[in-house]
């Protein structure tokens, strides 16, 4: 047994001495202690840049720098804290009186009403990336702790150490408790000494933060006189933004209960050969108080019925595009299939407000998936990345959300977009909730204040090719997701997609043909109006659409449209069949007398058609 190779000889497991394991433990409570506590991220609060920094002093402390503190209670637990340390506060403010200073900050007003209407996505965020650096930082150090073990075992030698233990083991008791004592008080301890991020003085809280998440705030510093004599102005605009949000969102649930239960009831009739007293052509509108009678289709200042010409450019009034035929049903003798469900966003431009009502229309109409069509932030900068991640985690659990970036977002918005749980379509095909998705960045990139600059190393009608050429190669494209919609041109041309949707021009265009296929272009979801923030209230018609695909027929069945007005409305509008291409249907038309190839046109008067549901982007539409 000797002889034999050590690869064959039997593995003895030493027991660990009790000494061993505790001195194991001491490592392991050491290394973690020193993570938490040193932990340290760069994220975005509000407008700026911070640094997060884990405390030991049970406080969460905000440092505007020249401006003072806001602090208020931790709910870490034991005396853990942090503080957020904004850099960016020029010195000179420390010179300005209350009225100067908070002119000079009234820029970040728009950004700060962001970051408060949805802290959930921050906090979460700078939690996670916390935690995350923690757990490195601990590992590190406990790798640190054990090369060092290591290191003086092998200086010492066995002979050594045997002596050295022999001359020890009376002590080792008491030692091994002095030590675990020490460690485990370190917490105790740094916060004791941390003089640096314990308050120096106790301050009153500030009255202003009352019934909002910032209740029982204290500040110092210049920011205290700041904010007890203009705060409330804040303050209010924040409480209008809960207070209209909340009411559009139990508008949407009153409004889509009245729609479904007309949509049963025009069922039944149908079943019935009865009359139809189901829902018509009008559509639902419902406010907080309950259902109101149908009307007219808010004034949005613009009428998209005459969509967008296959050149790109808004078709000009009372165009019309390419004969369409309607989508057949399928044949009586055919077992029904249930439809894949997809709800559409686009230019939701960081309005977080909107974010709990995708997530309850996603839930009221039982979606399969959730696409976003662009643009979802601003500027596609650093401080907008609690944007993208307060619309991903307002999507069902379960739900995929797929998204094509705008030329307003960037690569870092994309980034984070998809470590909160987005698929970031990249120029490949995707499944999603079986449907198959092709997509990718726009090619083009807009700076607020920079212009429009090529994003990539690829022209917008590069791009196209480039997909058109993926989508004729796979074959089985159902769907192209692209924020521009001349990017996909040519695929339509091609005929080899179907359907297209897209986003960026802020107003919607009806579905229509382009090539050999469908395209439809959504309007904002934010309600994004010509020189108007997205961010507050609403100041145009906010619109989200349904789709519905049928997975056996490998085909769009209907659209529908739900509209958010300025006035905190709904309206929920009936669905319309997803047309068909006309040279599709003529073998099928052809041989029928008086059959033509087209639908009958929609009704000019008809509120459930007249598309006006959009409204011009900030200048040019085609810069949107």
């Amino acid at each position: 047994m000797g002889d034999a190779p050590w690869w064959r000889r039997p593995v003895r497991l030493r027991r660990p001495r009790p000494s061993t394991l505790v001195l194991a433990l001491l490592a392991v409570v050491a290394s973690v202690v020193f993570g938490v506590t040193t932990a340290s991220v760069q994220a975005s609060l509000g407008p700026h840049l911070a640094r997060y920094d884990v405390t030991t002093d049970k406080t969460v402390t905000i440092d505007l720098g020249p401006l003072g503190t806001l602090q208020i209670d931790s709910p870490l637990p034991l005396t853990l804290g942090a503080r957020a340390t904004v850099q960016e506060i020029p010195a000179q403010f420390t010179e300005l009186d209350e009225a100067t200073t908070l002119q000079a900050l009234s820029g970040d007003l728009a950004s700060y009403l962001q970051f408060f209407g949805g802290p959930e996505a921050t906090v979460r965020d700078v939690a996670t990336a916390l935690a995350a650096d923690a757990a490195e930082r601990a590992l590190l150090a406990l790798a640190v702790l054990v090369a060092v073990w290591w290191a003086v075992r092998l200086l010492l030698g066995a002979a050594r150490r045997a002596e050295l233990a022999r001359r020890a083991r009376p002590y080792r008791r008491p030692a091994v408790a002095a030590a675990l004592a020490l460690v485990l008080g370190t917490t105790v301890l740094t916060s004791s000494v941390a003089a640096p991020d314990r308050p120096t003085t106790r301050t009153l809280s500030s009255a202003v933060f009352d019934g909002t998440p910032l209740a029982g705030a204290r500040v110092t510093g210049r920011l205290g006189g700041v904010i007890d004599t203009y705060g409330r102005y804040a303050v209010d605009a924040w409480r209008q933004n809960e207070e209209f949000y909340e009411r559009a969102d139990d508008a949407l649930a009153v409004a889509w209960t009245l729609w479904e239960e007309d949509a049963r009831a025009a069922a039944d009739a149908e079943a019935g050969d009865g009359p139809t007293d189901g829902p018509t052509d009008a559509p639902t509108d419902a406010a907080t108080d309950g259902p109101r009678e149908a009307g007219t289709a808010p004034d949005a200042g613009q009428d998209s019925a005459a969509g967008v010409a296959a050149g790109g450019e808004p078709a000009a009034e009372g165009a019309s595009a390419r004969p369409l035929a309607d989508a057949s049903a399928t044949a009586d003798d055919e077992e029904p299939v249930d439809p894949v469900v997809l709800l559409v966003v686009s230019d939701l431009h960081c309005n977080v407000g909107m974010a709990p009502l995708v997530g309850s229309l996603a839930r009221l109409a039982d979606v399969d998936a959730v696409l976003d069509a662009g643009d979802t932030t601003m500027n596609g900068t650093s401080v907008e990345q609690y944007c993208v991640t307060s619309f991903a985690r307002a999507v069902p659990s379960g739900v995929p959300l797929v998204t094509s970036p705008g030329n307003h977002d960037s690569a870092e918005t994309s980034g984070r977009y998809a470590r909160a749980g987005a698929t970031v379509l990249g120029g490949s095909v995707v499944d999603v909730a079986g449907v198959r998705v092709l997509g990718d960045r726009d090619p083009a990139e807009t700076r607020v204040g920079g212009g429009t600059t090529t994003a990539a190393d690829e022209s917008p009608g590069e791009a196209g090719r480039r997909l058109a050429e993926v989508a004729c190669d796979a074959g089985d494209v159902d769907l192209l997701l692209v924020h521009t919609p001349t990017v996909g041109d040519e695929a339509l041309e091609d005929g080899c997609v179907p359907a297209q949707v897209s986003g960026h021009y802020h107003r919607r265009a009806d579905p229509e043909q382009v090539g050999e296929g469908i395209r439809y272009i959504s309007s904002s979801t934010a309600g994004a109006t010509l020189g108007q923030p997205t961010v507050g209230p609403l100041r145009g018609v906010a619109e989200l659409t349904l789709l519905r695909f049928d997975p056996r027929d490998r085909r769009f069945l209907d659209w529908q449209v739900v509209q958010v007005a300025p006035d905190a409305t709904v309206r929920v509008l009936d669905r319309r069949p997803w047309p068909m291409p006309a040279d599709e249907t003529e073998d099928e038309t052809e041989d029928e007398p008086g059959s033509g190839t087209t639908s009958p046109a929609p009704d000019p008067g008809d509120p459930g058609d007249d598309g006006a549901a959009g409204a011009p982007g900030e200048g040019d539409p085609r810069d949107g």
